[in-house]
């Protein structure tokens, strides 16, 4: 039996169902999921705001070292689409940081040469 137009537009979508897709469900990681179960099991927001009491966030974290420390640390798959988004703004600032480093260093190494004195330039 066929459902109204109307009805199976607003069914959600399973993997075996008529959208094929797997909806949010299937986007979340498995560490998403865990974490969102436990916070509704114990009656907390699903917005973790105890992190912010933990130290400096990735957001406030300096270029460097220590950033790139924590970034290497972390385990991607236990984050929230909020603090993954947090994520992925450090590591672009952390790479671009690392890229001005870069380009700063060839630019030194390219105009070493020119810089030198040149005292023996007429000899043969």
């Amino acid at each position: 039996m066929e459902m109204p137009p109307s009805e199976a537009a607003a069914a959600p979508s399973t993997p075996g169902g008529p959208g094929g897709g797997g909806g949010l469900l299937k986007a979340m990681s498995p560490g998403v999921v865990d974490y969102l179960f436990r916070q509704l099991v114990s009656g907390r927001p699903a917005e973790d705001v105890y992190w912010e009491r933990e130290g400096i966030s990735l957001a406030a974290q300096p270029e460097g070292a220590e950033l790139a420390r924590r970034l290497a640390e972390t385990d991607i798959d236990a984050l929230t689409p909020t603090e993954l988004f947090h994520y992925v703004r450090a590591a672009q600032r952390l790479a671009s940081w690392a890229e001005d480093l870069r380009q700063a260093a060839v630019g030194r190494y390219c105009h070493a040469g020119a810089d030198a004195p040149q005292s023996g330039r007429n000899r043969i």
